[in-house]
């Protein structure tokens, strides 16, 4: 079973709890009224899909109710940090990772 860190609650918490709500970090249009049908559409309906890292938006739906963001490795599931929206995330690529970091010190991972 997966546990997750709920940043607003502080508490780690089953996977159960929570879902996941998509992309996160996606900038909404400053005038959603002068957006073409093909800009819209793309606002609404198109996000990334990576193989490695991705920034998710989750809620925590039976505990606290509040939105949060997440890094997940799309190959492993592993999350490798939970934070507030607003705040800026501790990994941004791969090489980031903590695996990465005691694989390019020369160690078994």
């Amino acid at each position: 079973m997966l546990h997750i860190f709920c940043p607003h609650c502080g508490e780690l918490r089953s996977e159960e709890e929570f879902h996941a709500s998509g992309q996160a970090h996606i900038p909404r249009p400053l005038d959603p009224n002068s957006c073409t049908d093909e800009e819209w559409g793309d606002y609404m309906f198109f996000r990334d899909n990576p193989r490695g890292l991705h920034h998710e938006l989750w809620i925590h739906a039976a505990g606290c109710r509040q939105y949060f963001n997440a890094t997940r490795d799309t190959v492993t599931y592993e999350i490798l940090e939970t934070y507030k929206i607003g705040t800026k995330p501790q990994f941004t690529d791969k090489t980031d990772s903590p695996k990465a970091a005691t694989t390019a010190l020369g160690e078994k991972v």
